[in-house]
């Protein structure tokens, strides 16, 4: 009688699912080893990024699948309730959506980790992406999940379709800046670092390029934000495009009575000097010179130095002014004022004289008066 007791104990369901459960799960866990560990060895010898990210995220998912299937082991074994069983079922739909949920989640992460050094759009989008792929990823596994347990997703789609088109109708504004934010780190019209010039005016270095809006440190020290829908719409100077380096252009004009020659002489030693000793000049560019325009005070010309950067071209400018006009008047070479030549009729002659002559003799009267004194 003992015998027969121990015996249908051993065979008894609350002996052997606990049992079938540990074995199930043991076994399990031993495959999933011995398989990731062949996987990251055939990952590691391939050029690609996609199967070690997808390696990595398979980790956490094939053990929350194993688990629930030996839970759902369990309760098949176990002699219970069917609406037990339905329990059992639901648990098992959940971890299976948990576990694709994750392995999405996961294996997205792994690839925008692998692939943003190398891609300056996948640094600044990279929150944008996850979170992105990690909501529609979480909505769908809610569906899947909803309609695995028998629940009807017609009405959510619905409802949801309709809401969608009222939170668009109601954050259009904020919705337009997002989507120029997306343009402007995928096309690169400006990035932080950058010099660049608004079309109303405003110009300093980027400092931030976000999704609603971009901020915009000026000279004086102070921050504009403006906001993407704006900035994607306007016309923009990028100072730092193609490269940092730029020409400074200085016009100025000479007497007619100059030596062109020499002006030009005089004036590419002072560029050169200038660019030579002044910081933030090029000292190895090579400055330009051109006479362009038979002026009304004289010959005009433009002189081009090179300055580093945007903000360089300031002292540049500065030097190159400041030394070529104390060069100009030891050389003895004239920056005219603005002359005008009056070209009166012959019956104006005889008035304009007397009136010249009229001040002539009151001045002298006045001088007079004074030796007097």
């Amino acid at each position: 009688m003992s015998e027969l007791s121990a015996s249908d104990l051993v065979l008894s369901p609350w002996v052997l699912a606990p049992a079938a459960f540990v074995l199930w799960v043991a076994v399990l866990l031993v495959v999933r080893r011995i398989a990731l560990s062949a996987m990251r060895r055939v990952a590691s010898r391939t050029r690609w990024a996609w199967d070690d990210a997808l390696v990595e995220g398979l980790s956490t998912p094939l053990l929350i699948a194993i688990f629930a299937s030996g839970l759902v082991l369990l309760g098949r074994i176990l002699p219970l309730q069917p609406e037990f069983d339905r329990a059992f079922d639901v648990l098992l739909a959940a971890a299976l959506v948990l576990a694709l949920v994750l392995f999405v989640d996961r294996t997205a992460r792994g690839l925008l980790d692998r692939l943003a050094p190398d891609s300056p759009f996948l640094q600044g989008a990279r929150g944008l992406i996850l979170a992105g792929v990690r909501g529609l990823i979480v909505g769908l596994g809610i569906l899947v999940f909803l309609d695995s347990i028998g629940i009807s997703i017609t009405p959510i789609l619905a409802s949801l379709g309709v809401g969608s088109l009222a939170v668009a109708l109601a954050l259009q504004d904020t919705l337009a800046n997002l989507f120029a934010g997306v343009y402007m780190v995928v096309d690169k019209p400006i990035e932080p670092g950058q010099f660049i010039r608004l079309e109303s005016g405003e110009e300093g270095v980027v400092t931030r390029v976000g999704w609603r809006s971009t901020r915009i440190l000026m000279q004086p020290n102070n921050t504009v934000v403006v906001p993407n829908s704006r900035l994607a719409g306007s016309v923009i100077v990028n100072y730092d495009q193609p490269e940092p380096e730029m020409a400074v252009y200085v016009e100025l004009g000479v007497h007619y009575d100059s030596d062109l020659a020499r002006v030009e002489r005089v004036t590419l030693e002072v560029a050169r000097d200038v660019m030579r000793t002044v910081a933030g000049g090029v000292p190895a560019a090579e400055p330009g010179f051109r006479y362009h325009t038979f002026a009304e005070s004289g010959i005009r010309l433009t002189a081009v130095v090179r300055a580093r950067d945007f903000p360089s071209t300031y002292p540049v400018r500065h030097e190159f002014i400041k030394r070529l006009v104390d060069r100009y008047r030891r050389e003895g070479i004239v920056i005219p004022y603005p002359i005008r030549t009056l070209d009166l009729p012959a019956r104006h002659l005889s008035g304009a004289r007397e009136l010249l002559g009229a001040g002539d003799d009151a001045a002298g009267r006045r001088a007079d008066r004074k030796t007097n004194a």
